[in-house]
């Protein structure tokens, strides 16, 4: 039963939108701007830097939260990696706005702040470096997804948790297919390009 409470709490908890409620504040509908994603990297294209970065520490929050509080109700691995991946698809189809929801990247951070903070600091650093190399965030996304799966899988931790690492990459860059598009295309927005 503490397991069901867990990961229950843990997907609404990931499904609180951070993002779309701070860009409301200042007057911007995410939902009908730029990709209309409700995620952080909109935010920094509609609403600023500032905003941006509150938006992606609360989003890390959520993923951390899920986690800890998996790891004080039930005992052992499990539970926690799958709350850990219950905020991240709460995050991605939030209850709370129709199912439709930001990428999960920074929810997945904070879940791996906890159950892998070895694998999750290597996936950092891909992250800053692809984004400096390419000028696109949805890359150095997609490679720290994969940079975290690789980092776990190949690292101390346990099983169960390199397995949530693999699931919660598949995920994240399954939600990237849209930018995978525009990449191809050429029409992915670079940082630094604000929509107005």
């Amino acid at each position: 039963m503490e397991e069901i409470i867990a990961v229950t709490l843990a997907y609404l908890v990931g499904s609180v939108p951070f993002a779309f409620l701070l860009a409301r504040r200042r007057g911007v509908d995410l939902r009908r701007v730029g990709s209309g994603n409700v995620g952080a990297t909109n935010v920094l294209r509609t609403s600023g830097v500032t905003t941006a970065v509150v938006a992606m520490g609360l989003d890390a929050a959520k993923g951390c939260l899920a986690v800890i509080v998996a790891q004080r109700l039930t005992t052992g691995p499990a539970t926690p990696m799958a709350a850990g991946v219950a905020s991240v698809i709460g995050h991605i189809y939030p209850v709370w706005l129709g199912f439709r929801g930001g990428k999960g990247v920074a929810t997945a951070a904070g879940v791996f702040a906890v159950l892998a903070p070895l694998a999750l600091s290597i996936a950092t650093g891909v992250f800053l470096l692809a984004v400096w190399v390419t000028r696109y965030i949805s890359v150095g996304s997609m490679a720290a997804a994969i940079a975290l799966a690789v980092a776990a899988a190949a690292s101390e931790v346990r099983p169960v948790v390199a397995v949530g690492a693999v699931v919660s990459a598949l995920i994240i860059v399954h939600r990237h297919r849209a930018n995978l598009g525009r990449l191809l295309a050429g029409t992915e927005r670079r940082v630094g390009q604000r929509l107005f």
